[in-house]
């Protein structure tokens, strides 16, 4: 009976000791094995004085015993004296329709999965995926209880390697670049945000989080090992409004000695694996949509993705008009005159439309129902901006005034946290601004964690370190922009507001071009990239933003008009995508389908190279035209430079892409 059930079990990916389930079992029998539906990936879970799992990946071992706990204020933890009193296996294999199509119109949803219950009322569910391994913490205990901690330790097999986003502390914008090192060299005083890409004998992992709710999030910190430890924001106790900035800094500057106070019965956000067994796999990863509670917006038919015309980058910087270029009316009417020209969806009104700290006046210069009367003549749509702090003071007087100006979505910014406070915040926002049809764009925030699919109003956040930091740095290098995909956008869509017309070569790139070839600049008000021009232009298919923006000025983008045009066909939603070419920090070249029409964007770093574009991926048979923009032969000391091709392709055809450096390509592939 028992080798029965042993058998109907290892067909469905598990494999549990016949006497794990048993009180007066000995403690080797508390091993429960778990694998993915295609037997890939094995899980190990292992319980005798601690509760520690270990994951295989083709045959190699990836993560070595770590231990899990969840420690609660009055009851006992996992390596208490506690013992295994049930376990169950389930098997799920299913599609799904995201509400927001971010990668794909479907989704296939196949996991095997282990729940294990424990004598003190915890239960640990474990999921194997074909792409990963995620597991969670569920509760049935009667009332609130106290989090003062949780335990999660990535032990990692060999020599690791790591993609880490370093921070000073936990108030941050999480906009960081990412230091490769060692694992081993992550000292147990360094502190980072989530996600982070590690590779271990082969085998990429990124390590992340999702249906993050009523909790804190979880950061990194160095073991001293080869291994990771998550840590956790406690509660704020005390906070200080910073000057000048005082409506929207609040650092904290006491914190209790727990976690969270929730409710006693509730499942907690899932710890995540997402596993590839190369870079590129990584990118259509998309566990953390999959793992997150389900959607509760009954109507999502006034969601609607598209592009902005956004006017902070750029300065609200205008030239050939015949008025003063600033925060007024005039110039968003321009802003607005633009994008119904060009085909764009909505217009930004960001910082300065308000008196800051009081979102229910207005500046002297701006008339706000005459913007949003213009827009609705034009069929634009316009997102007010807002900070955080004013917006919690001035809640529900400021969000029934945004729906009653008729906005169809607000910018929500400078959050700096993701204690369970701040956490909680986010989550009224998401719900009220339903309630309103009103779209959400988190800035100042932390990662993606699932929000989004259960309010797919949520439908960008930044928590990136985008385009604007080449306004008072050198950071957002070409290497940067070819690593933000494998790691920061495998977590969820992110708002790195592409499009600059003003190009340049960066300090980067002078690796591969004449080291005294300098052209550009830190530049606050007329900002310019570190990459070429159809680098730009290919993020706007690389970089997965449902509410994409749009960040160089009006009059450039009009002057630069067949770049413009074509940045403003592009989709911010797809149907399906194909990874073409990927490597972590140096290149990246996705193919994304929307309708009939394929799109191709292509990222690379400060080498100059050539990758293949094959069309294998099209329909056989058929005839289409592509229309690419690519690098010009100049670029690499000129990077504005493009040349512009139109040709007739099938599937049969593979070509040659020659990539400047800082550069890439992109392209439109219609039928004929």
């Amino acid at each position: 009976m028992k080798f029965m059930q042993l058998k109907k079990a290892c067909l469905h990916g598990l494999v549990i000791s016949a006497t794990a389930v048993s009180a007066l079992a000995p403690a080797w029998a508390n091993t429960l094995t778990l694998n993915s539906p295609d037997n890939k990936i094995e899980v190990k879970l292992e319980h005798a004085q601690t509760l520690k799992y270990s994951v295989n990946v083709a045959g190699k071992s990836v993560i070595l015993p770590s231990m899990i706990d969840l420690k609660l204020a009055g009851y006992k933890n996992l390596s208490e004296q506690v013992r295994i009193t049930d376990s169950q296996s389930d098997t799920v294999n299913q599609w799904l329709t995201p509400e927001v199509k971010v990668k794909s119109a479907k989704i296939h949803d196949h996991y095997n999965q282990l729940t294990v219950t424990f004598s003190n009322g915890y239960k640990v569910q474990f999921r194997a995926f074909d792409n990963g391994v995620a597991y969670r913490f569920i509760t049935d205990l009667d009332n609130k209880v106290t989090v003062l901690d949780e335990i999660a330790q990535f032990n990692f097999a060999k020599q690791a390697d790591v993609y880490l986003p370093e921070e000073e502390g936990f108030y941050s914008h999480n906009e960081r670049s990412y230091i490769y090192q060692k694992v081993a060299d992550v000292a147990a005083t360094t502190l980072a945000s989530t996600p982070a890409f590690v590779e271990s004998n082969q085998i990429k992992v990124l390590v992340t989080e999702t249906d993050l709710h009523d909790y804190a999030g979880m950061w990194l910190k160095g073991t001293g090992s080869n291994g990771l430890v998550a840590t956790f924001p406690a509660y704020p106790l005390e906070k200080q409004a910073l000057k000048p900035w005082v409506d929207r800094n609040e650092p904290i500057t006491k914190r209790a000695d727990y976690l969270a106070r929730t409710q006693g019965k509730r499942n907690y956000p899932w710890r995540v694996l997402a596993i590839a067994q190369n870079d590129g796999e990584l990118i259509t990863n998309q566990l953390t949509y999959q793992l997150a509670a389900e959607n509760k917006v009954q109507d999502i038919s006034w969601i609607k993705p598209g592009k902005v015309a956004w006017d902070w980058f750029n300065a609200n910087n205008l030239y050939g008009v015949d008025f003063k270029a600033g925060v007024n009316t005039q110039t968003y009417k321009y802003y607005i005159d633009f994008a119904a020209e060009y085909g764009i969806e909505y217009v930004i009104l960001d910082e300065g439309w308000y008196p800051l700290g009081d979102l229910m006046g207005t500046v002297p210069e701006m008339d706000v129902p005459a913007i949003i009367a213009h827009a609705n003549e034009k069929g634009v749509g316009i997102i007010l901006w807002t900070s955080w702090l004013t917006l919690r003071d001035q809640f529900d007087q400021a969000m029934d005034r945004f729906a009653e100006l008729g906005a169809v979505g607000i910018k929500p910014d400078f959050f700096q946290r993701d204690d369970q406070q701040m956490v909680n915040f986010y989550w009224k926002i998401a719900d009220e601004a339903a309630k309103r049809k009103l779209l959400v764009d988190y800035h100042g925030s932390y990662k993606p964690a699932g929000l989004r699919r259960t309010y797919p109003n949520v439908i960008s956040r930044e928590g990136v370190k985008g385009l604007e930091w080449n306004k008072w740095s050198e950071d957002s290098t070409p290497e940067h922009n070819t690593i933000l995909p494998f790691i920061r956008m495998v977590a969820g869509p992110m708002d790195y507001t592409p499009g600059a017309m003003s190009n340049a070569q960066g300090p980067a790139a002078y690796k591969g071009v004449d080291a005294d070839h300098k052209d550009f600049t830190v530049r606050f008000e007329r900002p310019m990239s570190q990459t070429t021009r159809v680098h730009q232009m290919a993020m706007l298919t690389v970089f997965e933003s449902p509410l994409q923006m749009m960040a160089d000025t009006p009059t450039n983008y009009r002057r630069e008009h067949e770049c413009a045009a074509f940045m403003a066909k592009v989709p911010t939603v797809w149907d399906q995508t194909k990874v073409l070419h990927g490597k972590i920090g140096d290149y990246i070249s996705l193919a994304r389908q929307h309708g009939d029409t394929w799109f191709v964007g292509t990222l690379n770093d400060e080498y100059a190279r050539e990758l293949a574009l094959d069309l294998s991926f099209l329909d056989k048979g058929q005839k289409y035209q592509i229309e690419i923009f690519q690098d010009g032969i100049n670029a690499a000391r000129w990077a504005e430079d493009y040349k512009k091709i139109v040709k007739t392709v099938t599937a049969n055809d593979k070509l040659v892409m020659k990539l400047a450096p800082s550069g890439g390509y992109t392209a439109r592939i219609s039928k004929l």
